[in-house]
């Protein structure tokens, strides 16, 4: 139990949220410190632990429903976070850089937590914790990522049909904005292609991205006529931080790799070989584990806490928080990464 404990430093981050709220100033950006700075630091000195988990380790881990517990809980954390700001931006006179930093440390706890834990629950089977994922999503209006993600990027990842596949030599910028309107787009398709195979309309209510357009609308309108119009600029804001958090995760985890295209015509499986790894611990507790993300595209379904770490698999030379930060600046992650791909692909 003690070891499983680790993953509670995951609260970290949304902790040093609400202590950045608290306190103003310039620590208001909260779980910018602690994402950014402290870990990075602290990665820095420690080493990666590429250990698996034995056979007896994994099933016992699998039937802990401690490890389900620690994801059912960042829903009151993120949307207690969400409200606070909310609370602050109406009552507390605040400085022009407050704000921005305010909103980018909430907005970071959306990326990692309405996004990242959303992410993990929308592979689980069960409802209610596929609802669990949307509510989360909801807080970045990302919630066609639900679709997207499971359906589009899992399918197609490693490919230039992928828009969440970064290419070789393309910038982070302009990654985003193919990223987000492929990835939206895509996500509209797929739902149409779903429904036309069951013979069902596509304008309906039985299309779950008009319902999640509507869900997102009815989340934005209830936050101007319950707060002031003024407070759904910050609602949106935040939410595009947390979205960009996830891109710029996109990026660092498929940049540059390739699958083969076979004479049929079809793409190779997907394999370890088609995603960057990093096991640089703090990281992978920071963000449940997504690091190991090849075994996440070798089974989807395979929880967190039991993910492994593949030989094969490309490794990053640096945990994602610094990847995130090296990749703001394209030069220098070219020249970091591009010729590690030229051996990976």
């Amino acid at each position: 139990m003690w070891k499983d404990s680790k993953y509670l430093i995951a609260y970290l981050a949304p902790l040093a949220g609400y202590l950045g709220l608290y306190l103003g100033g310039w620590w208001s950006l909260g779980s910018i410190y602690v994402g950014f700075v402290a870990i990075p630091i602290l990665e820095t000195f420690l080493p990666g632990t590429p250990d698996n988990l034995t056979p007896a380790e994994e099933s016992s881990k699998l039937t802990n429903r401690f490890f389900d517990l620690l994801l059912y809980l960042n829903i009151p954390i993120l949307w207690g976070l969400v409200a606070y700001y909310f609370h602050l931006l109406g009552t507390r006179p605040l400085e022009t850089y407050e704000i921005v930093c305010m909103t980018l440390n909430v907005g970071l706890v959306v990326g990692t937590i309405g996004i990242n834990v959303g992410h993990e629950l929308g592979h689980r089977t069960t409802q209610y914790e596929q609802f669990m994922s949307k509510f989360l999503l909801l807080s970045a209006l990302y919630m066609h990522f639900f679709i997207e993600h499971n359906r589009g990027h899992h399918k197609n990842v490693a490919t230039d049909e992928d828009p969440a596949s970064a290419r070789r030599g393309e910038a982070i910028y302009l990654f985003w904005f193919r990223s987000v309107i492929g990835g939206y787009l895509d996500a509209w398709q797929l739902e149409s292609s779903r429904l036309s195979k069951m013979g069902k309309a596509v304008f309906s209510w039985d299309n779950e991205m008009i319902r999640f357009q509507l869900f997102q609308l009815g989340y934005l309108l209830s936050i101007g006529l319950l707060l002031g119009w003024n407070m759904v600029g910050y609602a949106v804001a935040i939410a595009v931080v947390g979205f960009l958090m996830l891109e710029s995760v996109n990026y660092i985890e498929h940049y540059g790799l390739r699958r083969k295209k076979l004479p049929s015509g079809r793409y190779e499986p997907v394999q370890p070989q088609h995603s960057w790894n990093s096991d640089h611990e703090l990281g992978r507790i920071f963000l449940y584990e997504l690091t190991r993300h090849s075994d996440h595209h070798f089974k989807a379904t395979r929880k967190y806490q039991v993910l492994r770490h593949f030989e094969e698999s490309p490794q990053l030379p640096m945990g994602y928080p610094v990847a995130i930060l090296m990749s703001f600046i394209p030069p220098l992650w070219f020249a970091v990464m591009n010729k590690r791909v030229e051996v990976s692909i």
